[in-house]
């Protein structure tokens, strides 16, 4: 199973719609999430970053999917950079097989220097 986060928040050209093309935009993405949805692909949460947490991400939203695997990720993903959302949003993802803890500690203890991808 694969996780994937992502984090957004409005930029001035989502502001810049009416009530209603928001809504519609909505609606249209709403038909390919709904076709993921029925292949498998999981909605964990999605929230609204509290003002009172600790550390707090300057991103106001948040999603968490659970795919199947990498390729229903990158599905997902293609479906959402062709919808124009990043026109309307600033976002940052995070993804990755889903593991315990062991794993990334481990990985984290064996790094031997900074890896900026």
């Amino acid at each position: 199973m694969y996780l994937f986060i992502e984090c957004w928040k409005a930029k001035q050209e989502w502001f810049d719609l009416s009530t209603e093309n928001r809504a519609a935009y909505m609606s249209e993405l709403g038909k390919g999430i709904t076709g993921l949805l029925e292949a498998g692909v999981e909605i964990v949460s999605w929230g609204i970053n509290s003002d009172d947490i600790s550390n707090r991400s300057k991103y106001d939203y948040f999603g968490v999917w659970k795919f199947p695997d990498r390729n229903f990720a990158k599905q997902f993903e293609l479906i959402i950079e062709q919808s124009g959302w990043y026109n309307y949003f600033d976002q940052v993802n995070l993804g990755g097989e889903i593991c315990m803890p062991d794993i990334p500690i481990g990985h984290m203890i064996g790094l031997k220097e900074l890896v900026v991808k």
